[in-house]
C-alpha cells in the first residue's frame, strides 16, 4: 500500500508504505499547511489519514462534491467525471486484478470481477508497479477535473456556497465520525424485550381483529386481509401489479377510524426498530472504540441536509414512545461526560416566515409566541387563551404541511376530516398569513423561469420537470420548488454553526458526536458545560442572520442519554 499525489497536471507520483512513521513524519508537514488539498470522495481521505494521526488541514476542494453542486443529476463517479470533463478513460482496479495474472487465467479474472460487484477487491494483491501506476492516475486525474470544476462553479456563482460552507464542513464531519457515540448494551438489551413482547401482543391483536392467523411481514396477505376480506374502503388503491397497496401512507390516512390499522402500524415501527437498531447495532460498534460510528454524507440530499448511514442515526423515531426509549440506549463516553442536545426550535417555519415577509407570522415570532397556538387563533378565529389541543394540532399539522405544499386532500387524510373542512382550513390559513401565499407562487413563477430556486446561501436545486405537460408530474416538482428553499436554507445554517462550534471545541474534552436535521448532539465534559453550553447556543443562533429580523431560537438539553437531553 501507499500514498499517490499530484502537483501538477499530467505528473504524479507514488510513495509504496514500509515504515508509516518515517513517511508520516515528512508529509505531515505539507498535509498540515495551509496550502490547497484536492481529492475525489475527499472524506475517505482525510478519515484514513485521521486514524493514522493526521489531522489534514484545509483548504479543501473535492472533485466529487464539487460536480454534484454544479450536475446533481448526473453520475459523481471519477471515471464518469473523467470521462465526460477530460474525454478520458481511467484504468479500472479490477482490470489491475485481471491484468496481474496471466492472459488464460480465466477464473482468477471471473473471481476478481466477482469481488468487485461486492466492493470486496484488496489492492494488496496487485504487483507494486501496477499498483503505483491506478494510483499516480488518481492523483492526477483528481488535480485535471479539479481545473476543469473551479470554472464551473465560478459560472454557477456556486464557490462562495463551496469555500464557506461544504469545504469548511469535511474535517468536521470526519472529526465527528471518528469520535463516534456510546451505546449501553444493558439499555438495548432492555429496550429489544419490551420491543419483543410489544410485537408479539400486537401480532395476537391484529390477528383477533382480522379474524384469522396470516403472515403480517407480507404486503400480499395483509392487502387481502384489510382490504379484500375485511373491506374496509369501498374503493382501495392497487399497485401497478395489481395487489392491494399497503404502504405506510395508505395505512396512515386509515389509522384513525380502524384500530387495526393503527396496530399494524405500530407492529411495524416496533419490528423496524428491533430489527435495525436494537439487533444491529451492536454489530457496529468499533474495536477500537468500543462506540458506533455512523457515516455523514453532506450532498446526498436534494435539500443539501446532512444524511446517515452504516447505521443511520437520524431516523430513530422521536414521536413515537418506543423510538424515545431506543434513545436511552445512547450515552456519553463516560462518568465526567453528559449528553446536551441543542436543537433549532421551529427552524424551517422562521425560514419561511423569513424568506415570505409575512408580517403576522414574523410578528409572532418576534413576541415569542408558540406559532402553533397563534396560527391556531388566527384560523379558527378565537382568542389565543381560548385555542384548544385539537385546535392546537391541526394548525401544526398545516403549519408544516405548507411547507411541503400540501393539499387539502392530503391535509384532509392526516387530520381525519372532510376534504371540504380541509380546503377551507388552508384557505383561512393564506387569508391570514398572504405573504406566504405570494412567496409560494413566485417560488413556483422562479422554477419555471430559472429552472431552479436558491437558498439564502445560493445553493440551487434544479427543477426540469417545474414545466411538464403532466399535471402530476408538475405539481410535485412545484411542492419541492416550494420547500427547497425553506429546507435547504435551514440546512445550510446547520451547517455552518457546525463549522463555527467545531472551531469553539479545538482542544477541549467535549465533542460534537451528532447531527440529526435540526439537531446537534454533543459529549460534553462537565467541566466545560457551563462555558461552552451558552457557546455553542450562540454559534448556532448567529449563524444565519435571517431576513426581516426573524429570530432564532435554541433549546438545550441534557442528560445521562439521549432521551434525557430532550
Amino acid at each position: 500500500m501507499g500514498i499517490a499525489f499530484s502537483t501538477t497536471p499530467q505528473e504524479a507520483y507514488y510513495l509504496p508504505v514500509s515504515d508509516w512513521e518515517s513517511l508520516r513524519k515528512k508529509i505531515a508537514p505539507v498535509l498540515t499547511s495551509d496550502s490547497l488539498k484536492i481529492g475525489h470522495n475527499l472524506k475517505f481521505d482525510l478519515a484514513i489519514l485521521l486514524s493514522h494521526g493526521i489531522a489534514v488541514k484545509g483548504p479543501f476542494f473535492d472533485t466529487m462534491l464539487a460536480h454534484i453542486l454544479v450536475a446533481p443529476d448526473q453520475k459523481h463517479t471519477m471515471d464518469s467525471l473523467a470521462e465526460n470533463l477530460l474525454n478520458y478513460s481511467p484504468v479500472k482496479l479490477v482490470d489491475l486484478f485481471t491484468e496481474s495474472t496471466e492472459p488464460d487465467d480465466d477464473l482468477f479474472a471471473a473471481a476478481a470481477k466477482k469481488k468487485a460487484a461486492k466492493g470486496d477487491l484488496d489492492p494488496s494483491e496487485i504487483p507494486t508497479e501496477k499498483l503505483a501506476e491506478y494510483a499516480a492516475e488518481d492523483a492526477d486525474v483528481t488535480i485535471q477535473l479539479f481545473r476543469s470544476l473551479k470554472p464551473l462553479l465560478e459560472e454557477k456563482k456556486l464557490l462562495p456556497l463551496w469555500e464557506s460552507i461544504e469545504a469548511p464542513l469535511l474535517p468536521v464531519l470526519v472529526a465527528m465520525e471518528a469520535e463516534g457515540i456510546t451505546v449501553d448494551q444493558n439499555v438495548l438489551d432492555e429496550v429489544g424485550k419490551t420491543l419483543a413482547e410489544r410485537i408479539a401482543k400486537l401480532s395476537v391483536e391484529i390477528e383477533a381483529s382480522a379474524g384469522r392467523p396470516f403472515n403480517l411481514n407480507s404486503p400480499k396477505q395483509l392487502g387481502e386481509i384489510l382490504f379484500g376480506e375485511m373491506e374496509l374502503v369501498e374503493k382501495p388503491k392497487k399497485t401497478k401489479t395489481g395487489q392491494f397497496k399497503t404502504d405506510e401512507q395508505t395505512l396512515s390516512s386509515l389509522a384513525p377510524k380502524h384500530p387495526i390499522v393503527a396496530n399494524i402500524l405500530s407492529y411495524r415501527e416496533a419490528s423496524k426498530l428491533k430489527g435495525t437498531y436494537v439487533e444491529a447495532l451492536p454489530a457496529h460498534r468499533a474495536q477500537h472504540s468500543g462506540r458506533v460510528h455512523t457515516h455523514l454524507h453532506q450532498l446526498v440530499t436534494t435539500t443539501g441536509r446532512l444524511a446517515s448511514s452504516d447505521p443511520n442515526l437520524q431516523n430513530i423515531p422521536v414521536r413515537s414512545e418506543t423510538g424515545r426509549e431506543l434513545r436511552r440506549a445512547f450515552v456519553p463516553r463516560g462518568p465526567e461526560f453528559t449528553l446536551l442536545a441543542a436543537d433549532y426550535s421551529q427552524v424551517e417555519l422562521r425560514v419561511m416566515a423569513a424568506l415570505s415577509g409575512d408580517p403576522t407570522m414574523i410578528e409572532a415570532f418576534q413576541n415569542n409566541l408558540d406559532i402553533h397556538t397563534a396560527t391556531a387563533a388566527k384560523v379558527f378565529g378565537v382568542e389565543i387563551d381560548e385555542v384548544i389541543p385539537d385546535m392546537r394540532r391541526t394548525a401544526k399539522m398545516v403549519n408544516f404541511g405548507i411547507i411541503y405544499g400540501i393539499s387539502a386532500f392530503g391535509l384532509s387524510q392526516r387530520l381525519g376530516i372532510p376534504r371540504g373542512e380541509a380546503s377551507e382550513i388552508i384557505k383561512t390559513y393564506f387569508e391570514e398569513y398572504p405573504a406566504i401565499k405570494q412567496f409560494m407562487e413566485d417560488t413556483i413563477e422562479d422554477a419555471r423561469e430559472k429552472g431552479y430556486v436558491e437558498t439564502l446561501a445560493k445553493r440551487r436545486r434544479y427543477f426540469k420537470d417545474i414545466t411538464s405537460s403532466n399535471a402530476t408530474i408538475r405539481s410535485n416538482a412545484e411542492r419541492a420548488a416550494i420547500n427547497s428553499p425553506i429546507q435547504g436554507t435551514a440546512a445550510d445554517m446547520i451547517k455552518i454553526a457546525m463549522i463555527k462550534v467545531q472551531e469553539l471545541l479545538v482542544g477541549k474534552k467535549s465533542k460534537m458526536i451528532l447531527q440529526v436535521h435540526d439537531e446537534l448532539l454533543f459529549d460534553l465534559h462537565l467541566d466545560e458545560q457551563e462555558d461552552l453550553t451558552p457557546k455553542i447556543v450562540e454559534a448556532m443562533e448567529t449563524a444565519v442572520i435571517l431576513p426581516e429580523n426573524v429570530p432564532i431560537q435554541i433549546d438545550t438539553g441534557s442528560g445521562d442519554n439521549w432521551l434525557q437531553a430532550h
